[in-house]
This record gives C-alpha cells, sequence and structure tokens, in this order.
C-alpha cells in the first residue's frame, strides 16, 4: 500500500524517534484540544496516558460488578438448591453450611470476572478492528519497531489540512505524512 495515491485525506501522521519526543507532541496535541487523535508507540509509555489526557480506565468498575454478580449468583444458586429446592444433609453438616459454598463463590466470581474483563476490554477497545487508514502509510510498519508516531484524524472538529500540517510542523516531527485514503 502507498501513501501516493489520490484518496480523500483521512489523518496526518508524525513519526518521531524518541519516546520523549512524542510524549512532548501528545502534550502539546491534548493542549491545542484536538479530540481524535492517537499515539502509536512499539511499547508502552509511561506517562503516556497523563501526557493524552486520558482518563482512568472503566474496565476496573466492569469487572467488579461482573465478580460481585457471580459472586451473588452463586451464593443465591447454593442457597436456593441446598436449602430449599433440595436440601441434603452431607457429613452431618446442615444443608447451607459457608464452607461448602466457598469454591463455588470463587469459580463464579472468577467466571464472571474474566469474562467481564474480556467482553470489557473488546467493547471499550471497539474491537476487532480490521482495518484503520494508518495502515495505507508504508512508513507506520516501523511503529513496531523502534519508531514512534502521532496521528490526527480529518474527522477531528478542528483538523484543517495547512493548519494542522503547520501544527504538526511544529512539533519537529522526523517525518510528517498526509495519509490518504485509496480509491476502490
Amino acid at each position: 500500500m502507498s501513501s501516493e495515491n489520490t484518496g480523500r485525506p483521512v489523518l496526518y501522521l508524525a513519526e518521531f524517534d524518541t519516546p520523549d519526543e512524542v510524549i512532548h507532541a501528545a502534550e502539546k496535541i491534548r493542549d491545542a484540544g484536538f479530540d481524535k487523535w492517537d499515539v502509536h508507540t512499539p511499547w508502552p509509555l509511561h506517562g503516556m496516558d497523563k501526557a493524552m489526557g486520558l482518563s482512568d480506565s472503566r474496565l476496573g468498575w466492569i469487572v467488579i460488578a461482573c465478580g460481585l454478580t457471580g459472586l451473588t449468583l452463586a451464593v443465591t444458586m447454593i442457597q436456593w438448591m441446598n436449602g430449599v429446592d433440595y436440601p441434603l444433609v452431607i457429613g452431618g453438616k446442615p444443608p447451607d453450611a459457608f464452607a461448602s459454598m466457598v469454591p463455588i463463590m470463587f469459580e463464579l466470581t472468577i467466571l464472571l470476572s474474566a469474562l467481564g474483563t474480556t467482553f470489557g476490554m473488546f467493547g471499550l477497545n471497539q474491537l476487532p478492528k480490521h482495518y484503520h487508514p494508518i495502515f495505507f502509510s508504508d512508513r507506520f510498519e516501523s511503529c513496531s519497531h523502534d519508531k514512534f508516531f502521532v496521528s490526527i484524524e480529518a474527522e477531528d472538529k478542528q483538523f484543517d489540512l495547512e493548519k494542522t500540517k503547520k501544527f504538526l510542523e511544529g512539533l519537529k516531527p522526523a517525518y510528517l505524512e498526509l495519509v490518504k485514503e485509496t480509491e476502490s
């Protein structure tokens, strides 16, 4: 795929050589008020969430809600099955003995927490995302090796072809590219 096509502009892609440069660029873009932009790095960078102005993930709340649902479901299910529906006295213990509930409570809590984590991540990260216009850039392949990128999408309300280019040039990237969508 080549970015030398004649399609409509979809994003600007700025390439940086060091983590410090891309963190500085992210802070400047955040302060400029852009909404539809992202940072692409070969490994997680400490401080990038703060530099991008991101809030804490909602995934923890999803997981705790699923875990508590699993725990509640386990207790309710055991109380109903062992205490009301079909009470059995095993080993001289009452049907609703707490010790017999612990394994099921643990297992359902972990099971629903794991499912909440998996599907929560899919939902929050908008996965699966098999296509993104950034893949039209040949240079973007180096993002998985040793380069750092910032992309600002054309759908951003502040995006202007010339003003955004001038703004990104002011961040002193090693390379700046206008990525256009290919025409089918």
